[in-house]
């Protein structure tokens, strides 16, 4: 890409800036998370593919609807 073209453009230079302020304030955010979150949910979030999230109304086996 030519130099010129992104030169041209009036105020270019403070996108980088932004995208720049948005990933480390997200960055941040996420390690606060990180520290802060309860550690008892952390465990049962661990957990849940293996031990929970099954209710008994959902069938355990598929029966698919064919056609007779």
């Amino acid at each position: 890409m030519d130099k010129n073209v992104l030169r041209a453009i009036a105020g270019v230079e403070i996108y980088p800036i932004i995208s720049f302020v948005i990933f480390f304030l997200f960055f941040l955010g996420l390690l606060a998370y990180v520290f802060v979150v309860n550690r008892q949910h952390v465990h049962s979030m661990k957990n849940l593919p293996l031990f929970g999230g099954e209710d008994e109304t959902s069938p355990t086996t598929f029966t698919p609807n064919l056609p007779c």
